[in-house]
């Protein structure tokens, strides 16, 4: 036999978060050189059956009453498990929740893991789907129990049957062999890092000796994410410092990329982390904001983050990293638009003297009244249009959702991820946080996606 003994294993759950929902039914088939046997339970979650989870199923509340609890299973599902190839279809569904299930119990589980939907996908990608009823279609496979774990095992192996029978034996091993290879992990770092990791989005953080934060990262798949730090770890000196670093990975899933972007900002600002470009606290970032100091003549003042208020955004420009870069920006701008450094703030000026910038023909004289100071106002309010802070559309707060999460915000500032309608409401009665940066950045490209909060 070319493989080793195998377990084809399908759970019906309460839910799709292994975290949060839990087991009502395992279904297991052994198979080996002594044969093949089945093995099904049904398991009590501790949880609610919702209606329709039982009607998907046909699982009810009363058939699990007075079924064994995982606790009570977990002995026996262990004994079937162990040593054997653990194939499922969409199996990090099904191995996740086994890990958690067993974590619950004090237990580490691990197996060596194949995904049917992923072989399908790699031996036959002339078709666009692979979830199980297109298997039962285009394989023919017999159907006895549809949504009941040992039913829907029962499809996995005969699928499995058919590639024994159909696919070149040289093909399918190597197909397989690739499928089941275990990650190339940094030595220092324990395999089950990895298994813990979710296939959604969110925000990743390396810690190394002493927790020490290394590096924080975002992905829609984080999973995949960190596997590719440590596969590129041998090809950039960058990547081979960080994973021979390593001691643990922490992970934070959020709804959507949004979330993730947001929360990654925020953690690299927080944790200052050696391996990421530093980024800038609210408090060095900065403005320029127009003043009319009388009719017609508008000048420059640098406003900070911090100083910005609920103020929605008039007459801003920027925002800039520091007031050495806002400077450099003017004086450019200046420069390129002839524009007077005296009138800018740039320059001190000595009354009825020109600017230094008029005496070497790079000033239009706006400043000893060679060109009406309105005109140069109109040629900076141009000069700076580029930069104007975009006013925020909406008249109040709006959220965005993701997934299972809603962010909300108001003038570009993020003012929390919500829940619940509860969350919602208690993040309302927090204070504005300070205008960032980055944050600004990320909610302009999700702007067109939000919407005004009903009453706001």
């Amino acid at each position: 036999m070319p493989f080793p003994p195998l377990a084809f294993v399908d759970l019906e759950t309460t839910g799709a978060t292994a975290t949060a929902d839990r087991i009502t039914e395992i279904g297991i088939i052994e198979v080996d050189a002594e044969g093949l046997h089945e093995w099904s339970t049904l398991v009590k979650p501790g949880v609610p059956i919702s209606s329709f989870i039982e009607s998907l199923t046909g699982i009810s509340n009363a058939m699990v009453a007075t079924a064994p609890a995982f606790a009570d299973v977990a002995d026996e599902v262990l004994a079937r498990l162990d040593g054997r190839l653990f194939i499922a279809h969409n199996a990090r569904f099904d191995y996740g929740f086994l890990k958690n299930e067993f974590k619950r119990t004090g237990r580490d589980f691990r197996a060596t893991v194949l995904c049917t939907v992923k072989l399908s996908r790699k031996l036959f990608p002339q078709h666009a789907r692979h979830n199980l009823d297109s298997l039962v279609e285009r394989h023919g496979l017999q159907v006895s129990a549809r949504h009941r774990a040992l039913g829907d095992a029962r499809l996995i192996h005969q699928f499995w049957q058919q590639l024994l029978a159909e696919i070149e034996p040289g093909l399918l091993a190597a197909t397989v062999a690739k499928l089941t290879a275990r990650p190339s992990l940094p030595a220092n770092l324990d395999a089950g890092a990895i298994d813990a990791l979710p296939d959604g989005p969110g925000v990743y953080l390396f810690h190394g000796e002493n927790d020490l934060p290394l590096y924080v990262g975002k992905s829609n798949g984080v999973r995949k994410r960190v596997l590719a730090h440590f596969a590129a770890d041998h090809a950039t000196a960058k990547e081979m410092a960080l994973a021979q670093q390593v001691r643990r990975i922490e992970c934070i899933p959020t709804g959507g990329e949004i979330g993730a972007l947001l929360l990654e900002a925020a953690l690299v600002k927080k944790l200052q982390p050696s391996h990421n470009r530093v980024l800038r606290r609210n408090d060095e970032q900065c403005f320029w904001q127009l003043h009319e100091v009388r009719a017609g003549e508008w000048r420059p003042q640098l406003l900070l983050s911090s100083d910005l208020g609920a103020q929605r955004g008039e007459q801003l420009y920027g925002p800039f990293k520091t007031a050495r870069e806002a400077k450099k920006t003017l004086h450019e701008l200046a420069r390129e638009h002839c524009l007077c450094h005296g009138l800018l703030g740039l320059e001190k000026l000595k009354p009825g003297r020109p600017c230094f910038a008029h005496q070497v023909q790079q000033c239009k004289g706006a400043c000893v009244g060679k060109e009406p100071v309105s005109f140069h106002s109109g040629r900076l309010m141009a000069a700076l249009a580029r930069l104007r802070l975009r006013a925020w559309p909406f008249p109040g707060p709006a959220w965005l959702r993701e997934g299972e999460e809603v962010l909300l915000f108001d003038q570009w500032r993020h003012l929390g991820t919500a829940r619940s309608e509860a969350d919602l409401y208690a993040l309302l009665e927090n204070r504005l946080p300070p205008f960032d940066r980055d944050v600004y950045r990320i909610v302009l490209g999700a702007v067109e996606g939000m919407s005004p909060l009903a009453g706001g």
